[in-house]
């Protein structure tokens, strides 16, 4: 499929900590088709060879997923690929790690999949040629992927002080330099004013845009609840304070949806409203069905105290008791529910060491 310069609507599954089953990833073909949206990046946190082991192949079993996916999603006119993080690659980026790179690009580009995304986020970042280096390494993959759409995610990805407390002080100029070396057709994502928005509107998008000189990809950090704090909750509201933004600012918008796949669906429905508007309304009529109508019920009771209060304001005991509750419910997504009232999801540090 030739990826036209479509605007991309949908997930990327970006997130740290126990990721999806192989059923989740599939169904999610039939949840986006269904919602009127079209773009699925897998780039979950947990694959080590999209991360610090991506010198490395896969195991013959985990390739035949990723295979059966890009399968999946290509034969519904989806947009699928992959996130690769070559880690700290562009701290030294010589002949031989240039071939270690194309090989794995080489490797990819088997999948047959009509996006790739290179991420550098959540890296050290504090290099003066940070970003023509970035540049370089985008500018070989583009050269050895022609005809994919590559998207690229930065170190400093949003306006937030938090990544410079982590990854380090970011070089003078860093968004500005980006943007005039990267090539014209590779899509940059942002995260808006912070790592987490609570809103993205028009004028936060505007001064990065003027800077980057191209309009952005949103990576849209609602629902995800992979966080030592966003862990305690589950987001099932719609996609809250959003606008729908011009091409000339945007030119897609994805979400990185919970651990929870299934309990993720209202927020994607909410994503179908902003784009399609009365159309995209209709979306939500597969939510009770994909969810379970006796776990949707349950959740319009629950849904208030599992995203105000979360597991620590509702208490040991009562969770136990909710999640007996949804135990005896039927279907994946109330098993969801009563893993993360268990604690099965509670965040762990040592996911961030990957």
């Amino acid at each position: 499929m030739e990826p036209a310069r479509e605007f991309l609507t949908g997930i990327l599954e970006g997130f740290y900590g126990r990721a999806w089953p192989l059923a989740t990833r599939l169904a999610y073909a039939d949840y986006l088709q269904q919602a009127g949206l079209n773009t699925c990046l897998y780039c979950p946190k947990a694959d080590a060879f999209l991360r610090k082991q991506w010198r490395r192949d896969w195991p013959p079993l985990q390739w035949r997923q990723l295979l059966d996916l890009s399968s999946a999603y290509r034969q519904r006119g989806l947009y699928w690929g992959v996130g690769l993080s070559p880690f700290a690659l562009y701290q030294q980026y010589g002949p031989p790690q240039r071939e270690q790179l194309r090989r794995k690009i080489g490797r990819l580009a088997e999948l047959d999949a009509p996006l790739l995304a290179i991420l550098f986020d959540d890296m050290p970042g504090d290099l003066d040629a940070l970003a023509s280096r970035q540049a370089e390494i985008v500018a070989d993959v583009m050269g050895w992927l022609p005809g994919v759409r590559v998207l690229v995610c930065p170190t400093y990805y949003s306006f937030d002080p938090v990544l410079e407390r982590f990854f380090g002080r970011m070089p003078a100029g860093y968004w500005p330099q980006l943007g005039r070396d990267l090539p014209r057709a590779a899509d940059i994502f942002w995260t808006g004013n912070r790592v987490c928005s609570e809103a993205i509107t028009r004028a936060d998008i505007e001064p990065i845009c003027a800077q980057l000189g191209r309009p952005v990809v949103l990576w849209d950090n609602y629902p995800v609840n992979d966080g030592a704090v966003r862990s305690n909750f589950l987001y099932l509201d719609k996609l809250p304070r959003r606008e729908a933004l011009p091409a000339t600012l945007v030119a897609g918008h994805l979400c990185n949806p919970m651990n929870q796949g299934l309990l993720s669906l209202p927020a994607l429905a909410g994503l179908s409203e902003l784009y399609h508007g009365d159309k995209g309304s209709g979306a939500g009529a597969w939510l009770e069905r994909s969810i379970g109508s006796a776990t949707w019920t349950q959740l319009q009771s629950d849904r208030q105290a599992f995203q105000e209060l979360g597991r620590a304001g509702m208490g040991e005991a009562h969770c136990q008791a909710l999640a007996e509750r949804y135990r005896a419910l039927p279907g994946s997504a109330a098993r969801e529910v009563a893993g993360w009232l268990l604690g099965e999801y509670s965040f762990d540090p040592a996911c961030l060491t990957d």
